[in-house]
């Protein structure tokens, strides 16, 4: 509890807790249905876009947060519609999106501002980045993202696991899936100053991936999902307070940890 005080005493720790709690069990509820429609990845494709417009914003002076919230909103949604308009498998459509992104990013910077600390950030994570502004934000948006996810939760449930069943029963699927990719790009976009675009991701995966290895039922999945989310981002900054590593890494390394004992439990029930 000593410990607990002390990291309070510390306002850029107070609006890192703040922030990333509500941003980490947005992304864990979002991250059950995308690793479930094996749309995983779609979190590092777009943090790379994100990287992109960050770059942009940095180098001609923008406000960073309001510039690639709605560029990588598009961006979500293009992905959404080439693959299921083209020939084109969304991971290969992912992984496009993504290197020409990142590129584009990293050539804007080598041309006007340079790799400063700024953008740095963006990239690998950093839990001074986060302002009084960035926390109120994040706590507008989390809270909007998760009022749509509960309720829309029935028609994302069976948009997640059949779509033609749910087309059938007259459920909007383009629009819901549509929905999905606007919530993730958000999320996306404001976990991107604690993890990184290098990161991120790993808080839409690792905590639906450890929750299935106990749990089956998708009610199930999602409330275990968001739990370990929020413990294992507290814990991920208590360790990095303590052992003054990134935040970000310590974060998924507990995450890692934590898949880790979920499935030596899974393999102990199975036995």
């Amino acid at each position: 509890m000593g410990i607990i005080r002390e990291m309070l005493s510390y306002p850029f720790l107070v609006r890192a807790l703040l922030g990333g709690v509500m941003v980490s069990l947005c992304a864990a509820l979002l991250g059950v249905s995308l690793v479930l429609k094996r749309y995983s990845m779609i979190g590092d494709g777009l943090s790379h876009v994100s990287f992109g417009a960050l770059s942009v914003a940095v180098a001609v002076g923008w406000q960073p947060l309001w510039v690639s919230i709605p560029v990588v909103t598009l961006a979500a949604f293009w992905l959404l519609r080439l693959t299921e308009n083209s020939h084109i498998r969304s991971d290969a459509a992912i992984a496009m999106i993504s290197a020409s992104a990142l590129a584009a990013g990293i050539v804007v910077t080598s041309l006007t501002t340079g790799m400063t600390t700024d953008v740095s950030s963006y990239m690998f994570g950093s839990i001074l980045a986060m302002s009084r502004e960035d926390v109120v934000l994040s706590a507008v948006l989390s809270v909007i993202v998760l009022c749509l996810f509960v309720s829309c939760y029935n028609k994302l449930f069976a948009i997640t696991f059949d779509e033609s069943f749910a087309r059938a029963t007259g459920i909007r699927v383009d629009f819901y899936n549509t929905l999905i990719a606007v919530l993730t790009a958000i999320t996306i976009v404001l976990g991107m100053r604690m993890m990184g675009a290098m990161l991120i991701s790993s808080l839409v995966i690792f905590p639906a991936l450890t929750a299935m290895r106990l749990f089956k039922s998708f009610r199930g999945v999602v409330v275990c999902s968001g739990v370990l989310s929020v413990v294992c981002f507290c814990i991920g900054i208590v360790l990095s307070y303590l052992l003054s590593t990134p935040a970000g890494a310590s974060i998924v390394l507990v995450n890692l940890a934590m898949y880790g004992l979920f499935s030596l439990a899974a393999h102990v029930c199975r036995r």
